[in-house]
């Protein structure tokens, strides 16, 4: 599964708490170009926050997904 989200620095602490609490894997990617573990908070710090990220998982978790609702992009 994947989705779009905005995301702030502010924001990028309760997304790795959250994904560290998952018992799956969580790759976040900027520009489809950069990819990273969602639980390591250097790695998502890292990214480029200016653009959506892109959120791949195959899990499910109702913490995650009501992050995701909360902060998914706009179409």
């Amino acid at each position: 599964m994947q989705k779009r989200i905005i995301m702030t620095p502010y924001l990028a602490k309760e997304f790795v708490n959250i994904a560290s609490k998952c018992n799956f894997d969580i790759d976040v990617a900027s520009n489809n170009r950069y990819y990273v573990d969602a639980k390591s908070i250097l790695g998502v710090l890292g990214l480029d926050m200016s653009v959506p990220l892109t959120v791949s998982y195959n899990g499910f978790n109702p913490d995650l997904e009501s992050f995701l609702k909360a902060h998914t992009q706009a179409c």
